[in-house]
């Protein structure tokens, strides 16, 4: 990976943290919803996540407001966002920090 591809990949992670689930006071990013995150040589974003629950209130516009922030980076020219169910989510998929804000550490 060239050094402007990661600069880019860290801009993406960077907008990602800035997203927050509603009811849940921590980051989609550490979280753990974020599973992939793609970017072509034509700097096309592909985002793989899942959400805690396939009901999720958010499920459908959670995506569409993660495509219109990742868009706004400087260079992308697309953005995919694709969900997945498998593997399913849990608690391990969280960062220390995550467990930490959310009382399971």
């Amino acid at each position: 990976m060239d050094k402007e591809t990661k600069l880019l990949g860290e801009n993406v992670i960077q907008t990602l943290c800035e997203i927050y689930d509603p009811e849940i006071p921590v980051n989609i990013y550490e979280l753990g919803l974020i599973y992939d995150i793609q970017i072509s040589k034509n700097w096309d974003v592909k985002i793989l996540m899942t959400f805690t629950a396939p009901n999720c209130p958010v499920a459908e516009s959670m995506p569409i407001e993660i495509k219109d922030k990742v868009l706004k980076i400087k260079k992308i020219n697309s953005v995919n966002v694709e969900i997945t169910w498998d593997p399913p989510w849990n608690k391990d998929m969280m960062s220390d920090e995550a467990k930490l804000e959310l009382g399971f550490l």
